[in-house]
């Protein structure tokens, strides 16, 4: 029986059939990969070439060396997570269809498969894991396959994984908090600590198993935590191969599940989530999170994030607690945001220019020239009056404060939150993660090439050549570049509907105001085209995001990243690159382009030689770019938490209505964890996708809406309650995973915070009327530009609008009804030019230039000082507190000793039983000869 021992694969001539792609595929001679000897030193299984390879298996009937798991049927426990013997645990489960009970006429397809899952099982009984399989309750076409990784597999692969296990309990005193006298408080908004116990910290070192001795072992079966368990069966499940074709290997479950050979691979949930599991020893740390932190009621507790860590990984954790920890500080913004909104609101009846708007001796009898060149009519300024009121709130002093507020505040919780992360990496053992980090199989599946590695000038494995790799980079690159195009183009696709949808509302929508009729109060032809165009493009933003993610992937994949950090930093800054500019580009446009280049009504600017530049009201565009603000935060956060409840909760309900002819018989832990919904490898991702792009709505346009903070305070608080929700209840357990960061995440938030800075300074003095405001205060409402005795806001409006000669006009359209609102000989447009008769009629007057000068002034001040405070807070804070540097100096000063001396005392004991030998075998020589 030597051959039971050896690796397993099939080699057929036939094509493959799987349908994933390429991912797996190399050639078996090149490939270092596991080696099925679990006794082996650690260091040589990886670096087993996998050349013990049955050449050819012939029929399945023939064949003697597949080793299958073992049928057992199910022993009426549902809450068991262990084998029928009860002893050994359920580490992972593998769910496939028995191909012989399938009601399909592709029997050579079924054939394959079944040979290709055998072979799999085969070689993962050769590596070390046993496996149990047992039979659907509910479906007896399903079988699950249980497995269970043996402390000889587990200290293994800790070891080829460098986990950082117990050495001895920590002994550093945490501090007593400065804010003693609010402990009542804090109790008030902590879990529980009779209910969810604290964990006990320990001094850790990766694990070694020449040095087992060394390590806190003081129950094996507790040593290693089921989330430990869990990440090293699936390092294995993710190695081991199946299949040869031409001297090519398939590997790897993700293949399997991807081409239908397994339908599902997962570890298990620990309990239900309502109620603790009948088995004594089992943690219930699944109801426990479900209980005081997913359960609505715990909305005001804080997060216990070493159980999640404990439960789904750093990864996670690691999530939740920037989560966290962004949404306390949203705190402060929002508060700051609602005091300058109230601001605004409390004083808009002094706000002396919305007033002239709607008076009707003044903004009554203004007469605006026409904004289109063939339907659009003269109108009164005052049908503008309900938009300048609502202007009022936003474009008000506060507006200015809050903006550089945010400046700080963005800057203080970027180095609060790396002093935060710090102690993170610390307490949770991730300080040194890359270097541990393994290569993803993806990526050691290509490594066919052989090159020097320049440091320890030993032969070393790539997947391209540095040739290749350039054209890898470029084809991306490309790629990438294409669809930020596409977007683009989308964009002015938007432009043009609004600058084409303007003449119909202009034509279809009232001239007058008829004060008995409360919507001609608010539909005005700007608002109109405003909410239609934000309508527009966020339906066209939610269908590109779509498209996007897949290509992302593709290119990605292509790319081929080493490790999972560099495949995920990969795919977000490609990610991150489109959203920036699907989301943000409409918002840009109307901050900084619209209105800003449109000429005057005798020499208008044309888009493509047919459009005419769109402009803004006579307040300016803030209005709208609040809007569109609105418009889009509010139906992302719509749109994604239908797509993050309903989806899986609805799911899940249909799953359940076609079970319920079988609801009456007991089903096992594995069963119901199947029947629930499976969360994709970049679930994460997607996740902290729509919180930094949030994160860019508060930050990047905050001046033009204060009350952002707030509306991102409520959706955050909902979210995490919604995304813990959605763990515990709704999907399978995660695969745990290390994370020692947020990854590119920290960099993308730090380029949006310097980012921020300019956009918010350029609307409050391109966008908002704020400085032509203060320019006419102090200089043009007195002497000698202006009439008035002391500084006033009076006469602004009159002012700023420019005169225009009705005769000046251009290409005259006979379809222009000039005679609506009476025979006019001037119109008023929005801007800063000589009226007609003056030497230098229609070129910009004084005050344009005054304006301009105090605009470029306000930007540059306003961006030094606050860049200024930005250097300085974050030099005085440190990324790393001196408290957790001492702790990670003591906790390498300890192990280091620690480990030195448990290695001075073996060799001190080694030496001693060798003395004692080189004693007795001397003197067994000496005694005869004395004798």
């Amino acid at each position: 029986m030597k051959k039971m021992s050896r690796n397993v694969l099939l080699q057929m001539e036939e094509e493959d059939d799987d349908d994933d792609g390429d991912i797996g595929d190399v050639p078996a001679s090149r490939r270092p990969f596991l080696t099925p000897h679990t006794h082996l030193p650690s260091s040589l299984v990886l670096e087993n070439l996998g050349q013990t390879i049955i050449p050819d298996l012939g029929s399945l009937e023939s064949q003697h060396d597949f080793r299958t798991p073992e049928f057992e049927e199910f022993n009426g426990k549902s809450d068991s997570l262990f084998f029928n013997d009860g002893q050994r645990r359920i580490d992972f489960v593998l769910v496939y269809e028995d191909e012989s009970r399938k009601e399909t006429s592709k029997k050579g397809t079924n054939e394959k498969q079944r040979r290709k899952r055998q072979a799999y099982e085969s070689n993962l009984i050769c590596h070390g894991l046993q496996l149990e399989a047992t039979r659907s309750v509910l479906d007896d076409k399903l079988v699950f396959v249980k497995v269970h990784a043996p402390w000889e597999v587990l200290c293994t692969y800790a070891e080829i994984m460098h986990i950082k296990l117990p050495l001895k309990p920590n002994d550093l005193k945490n501090r007593s908090s400065a804010f003693g006298t609010l402990n009542w408080f804090t109790k008030v908004l902590s879990v529980d600590e009779s209910i969810i116990k604290p964990e006990q910290e320990f001094f850790t070192a990766p694990f070694e198993k020449n040095r087992m001795n060394d390590f806190y072992i003081v129950d094996r079966d507790a040593f290693f935590n089921p989330a430990t368990r869990s990440r090293i069966v699936y390092f294995i499940l993710s190695r081991v191969k199946y299949q040869l074709i031409n001297n090519v290997s398939k590997f790897g479950i993700n293949r399997l599940v991807n081409s239908g050979i397994y339908k599902a691979a997962f570890p298990l949930h620990d309990c239900k989530f309502r109620r603790q599991s009948e088995d004594p020893s089992c943690p219930n740390e699944r109801y426990l999170l479900y209980r005081e932190w997913a359960h609505p009621r715990s909305i005001y507790k804080k997060q216990p994030l070493d159980l999640i860590r404990k439960y789904y990984g750093e990864k996670i954790g690691i999530y939740f607690a920037w989560l966290g920890y962004y949404t306390q500080m949203l705190l402060l913004a929002a508060v700051v945001g609602v005091a300058c909104f109230l601001y605004g609101y409390l004083n808009q009846d002094n706000c002396t220019w919305s007033k002239e708007v709607c008076h009707p001796d003044i903004g009554g009898k203004i007469i605006m020239c026409p904004q289109c060149d063939r339907l659009c009519p003269f109108w009164k300024l005052n049908i503008t009056c309900e938009s300048s009121k609502k202007l009022c709130i936003f474009d008000s002093f506060g507006t200015l404060v809050f903006a550089v507020f945010m400046g700080v505040w963005v800057t203080l919780f970027l180095e609060f939150w790396k002093r935060r992360q710090a102690e993170l990496e610390y307490e949770w053992d991730t300080v040194e993660l890359q270097q541990e980090e393994q290569a993803r199989p993806e990526y050691e599946a290509r490594c066919t090439h052989v090159v020097i590695n320049e440091i320890t000038q030993e032969e070393e494995r790539i997947p391209f050549t540095a040739w290749g790799k350039c054209i890898r980079i470029t084809l991306c690159a490309s790629a990438v570049f294409f669809w930020i195009l596409l977007i683009i183009a989308s964009v002015i696709g938007i432009i043009v509907y609004r600058l084409s949808v303007f003449i119909v509302f202009s034509a279809k929508l009232p001239k007058n105001i008829n004060g008995t009729d409360p919507i001609q109060k608010y539909l005005t032809p700007q608002t109109a085209t405003s909410i239609t165009a934000s309508i527009i493009s966020f339906i066209i933003i939610m269908i590109l995001n779509t498209i996007y993610e897949k290509v992302a992937i593709m290119i990605t994949n292509f790319e081929l990243p080493r490790t999972q950090t560099d495949y995920e930093n990969s795919l977000t800054m490609k990610m991150f690159l489109f959203q920036f500019v699907n989301y943000y580009s409409s918002c840009f446009y109307i901050a900084f382009f619209k209105g800003k280049f449109v000429g005057y009504p005798g020499d208008p600017v044309y888009w493509l030689g047919k459009y005419r530049n769109e402009e803004c009201d006579p307040g300016g565009c803030l209005l709208e770019l609040t809007t569109q603000l609105t418009i889009i935060m509010g139906g992302k956060a719509i749109w994604n938490n239908i797509q993050e409840v309903l989806l899986p909760w609805i799911m899940n309900l249909i799953g359940r209505f076609h079970r319920v002819s079988g609801s009456e018989k007991i089903t096992p832990r594995w069963e119901q964890d199947y029947h629930l919904q499976p969360m994709g490898k970049l679930g994460l991702f997607y996740e902290y996708l729509e919180m930094i792009i949030q994160f860019g709505f508060v930050t990047l346009f905050v001046a033009s809406f204060p009350l952002a903070p707030l509306l991102a305070l409520v959706n955050n608080i909902l979210e995490i309650r919604v995304d813990a929700w959605k763990l515990t209840t709704q999907f399978r357990r995660l695969v745990p995973e290390k994370a020692q960061d947020i990854g590119a995440w920290q960099p993308i938030m730090q380029g949006i915070a310097i980012l921020a800075v300019v956009t918010n300074a350029m609307i409050i003095a391109f966008t908002s009327d704020m400085i032509p405001r203060l320019v006419y205060y102090w200089s043009f409402s007195v002497p000698p530009y202006g009439d008035h005795t002391s500084y006033t806001m009076e006469g602004y409006i009159n002012n700023t609008l420019s005169i225009f000669k009705v005769a000046d006009f251009k290409n005259k359209s006979k379809g222009n009804p000039y005679s609506e609102l009476g025979n006019h000989t001037t119109c008023r447009y929005r801007d800063f030019r000589y009226p007609p008769g003056h030497p230098q009629e229609y070129k910009h007057n004084i005050y344009y230039w005054h304006v301009i000068a105090a605009k470029l002034a306000f930007i540059i001040v306003m961006e030094h000082v606050i860049y200024s405070v930005k250097f300085f807070i974050s030099y005085a804070i440190p990324d790393v507190s001196k408290r957790t540097k001492s702790k990670i100096q003591r906790e390498k000063y300890l192990t280091q000793k620690l480990l030195h001396e448990n290695h001075l005392k073996d060799m001190t004991k080694n030496m001693g039983v060798i003395a004692e030998r080189m004693i007795e075998a001397v003197d067994n020589n000496l005694r005869p000869k004395l004798e």
